[in-house]
């Protein structure tokens, strides 16, 4: 691992993250981590059925998954060319140019933020009546979330393998739960049978499908981390195409199959009225009837275990941006630099837990609704602006393909991205167009069009410093996208 010298000085932060440090299977665990599966099974797919009334969730998770499946080939195959733990900020800039890609890094930035630290919402909101529960004290959530937030600050300036192996442990007791709640509820099913009515595609033909849709899709987000995590990775031309084909399929079978458990427990019929009625606590109540109470209190810790599992991920995640922006000089330096002993991010990590606490203590000086405001706000919020990210990067690889075809054949540079850019561009619409039914406010409201246009001021202002770099200091600006060979450029020891 390369050092920085500063003067006659060895700097004891160190310029490269750690390599050979992650196999293909604790990758698949950051991005499963991330996608939070419990949370996304208790709290994305009740409210989907609770705010759409449409009961075809469980085909819209396979409809999302094949989209994404497509998606993944050209990036994949893009990601064979430059391992960049700046994903879709580096795709973007080679495919569709620096000012685009440094405008796609301000988006990606308040994305990844707005996912990490809207967690911290959900975890002290479901933390607290276990702790009463248990205790017989009700501790106010902020007090809960803030003791996340210093294991997640904790854990994200320690080496990636031990995140990826405390998430192993959180992710496989968290799918087993969902596994075993699925079984029971298939096992015990309503009056109409063991129907696969919710999954026939027919389910998809009906209004209001884009919010539906919208809402499958903020159930993967995180897939794409896979790249993130790329330049630390052992053999990276073989791990993250891995990694990421394993984490979409999944991702789609577990929740399609918990999706339509659930509407085989309660009857096509009567899915709706029981998500509205029960909330987040749906699969809960449902499993109490077929499991008792114990495997259900198991359950209530893993959904929490699940949110301290996703703050981790996305923690590593936005980390690694500021980092890969920090290196190229986009953001100040000292983000470019890792921690000597560990090769975490250091800065980035510090500024990610500083914008956390500073929430955290707002949310909870203003009185504001953890689960609502924070969590489901942030989230979707978030989850848009992945949706975003992801549509433009899929049209990054069909015009970089088209300039560069690299020995890559035509399934990866034209079969597979060009349908993916299109369906991609389509679901963007649809969120949009949709964007106050997946808030659940009135159509209208200031809500629905404030937090979409955050990200148009976000790239606007990005594009203008992409200009401000490309006058003022051409050398860092030519160097934009390029990883690791940028810190090279700019490291005068080399």
């Amino acid at each position: 691992m390369r050092s920085v010298h500063t003067g006659d000085r060895l700097d004891p932060i160190a310029g490269a993250l750690a390599a050979d440090r992650l196999g293909a299977p604790s990758v698949v665990y950051f991005v499963l981590s991330a996608a939070a599966p419990l949370t996304v099974v208790a709290g994305v797919v009740t409210t989907g059925y609770a705010v759409t009334a449409i009961t075809g969730l469980p085909v819209a998770f396979l409809a999302v998954g094949a989209v994404l499946a497509l998606f993944a080939v050209g990036y994949v195959a893009m990601a064979r060319h430059m391992a960049n733990a700046g994903a879709f900020y580096t795709y973007i800039s080679r495919g569709l140019g620096r000012p685009v890609g440094i405008a796609a890094a301000w988006v990606a930035l308040i994305a990844y933020n707005a996912l990490q630290v809207g967690l911290y919402g959900a975890f002290g909101a479901a933390a607290a009546p276990l702790i009463d529960q248990w205790t017989g004290v009700a501790p106010p959530w902020w007090l809960l979330s803030l003791i996340a937030w210093a294991l997640v600050a904790t854990l994200g300036m320690m080496r990636v393998d031990v995140n990826g192996r405390l998430l192993a442990i959180l992710l496989t007791a968290e799918v087993a739960v969902i596994l075993i709640f699925d079984v029971a509820d298939l096992a015990n099913p309503a009056a109409s049978g063991l129907t696969v009515e919710t999954l026939s595609p027919g389910a998809l033909f009906v209004p209001g499908v884009g919010a539906l849709l919208i809402i499958a899709t903020l159930g993967f987000v995180g897939f794409e981390s896979s790249v993130v995590f790329s330049e630390e990775s052992r053999d990276p031309r073989r791990t993250v195409p891995l990694a990421t084909y394993a984490s979409v399929a999944i991702i789609a079978g577990l929740y399609a199959l918990s999706a339509w458990a659930m509407t085989v427990a309660t009857g096509p019929a009567n899915i709706v009225a029981t998500a509205r009625r029960d909330g987040a606590e749906t699969i809960f109540v449902i499993a109490a009837a077929h499991l008792g109470d114990a495997v259900v209190d198991l359950a209530r810790v893993l959904f929490v275990t699940s949110l301290f599992a996703a703050m981790i991920s996305f923690h590593n995640t936005t980390a690694r941006y500021f980092f890969a922006l920090g290196r190229e000089r986009v953001l100040p330096a000292v983000f470019g630099r890792t921690r000597a002993s560990t090769g975490a991010p250091k800065a980035g990590s510090i500024a990610q837990s500083t914008l956390g606490l500073i929430v955290i203590v707002a949310f909870a000086v203003l009185g504001l609704d953890p689960l609502v405001q924070l969590f489901y706000y942030g989230g979707t919020f978030g989850g848009f602006g992945v949706l975003l990210l992801v549509c433009t990067t899929s049209v990054a690889i069909v015009v970089f393909f088209a300039r560069r075809p690299s020995g890559e054949s035509a399934l990866r540079r034209v079969g597979a991205p060009v349908p993916a850019a299109a369906a991609l561009t389509v679901m963007v619409w649809l969120a949009l167009n949709n964007f106050s039914t997946l808030l659940g406010v009135e159509p209208g409201d200031p809500l629905a069009w404030v937090l979409p246009a955050v990200y148009g001021a976000a790239a606007a202002l990005g594009l203008v410093w992409a200009f401000v770099l490309r006058s003022g200091q051409p050398a860092v600006y030519s160097l934009v996208g390029m990883g690791a060979k940028a810190a090279t450029a700019h490291d005068p020891t080399h």
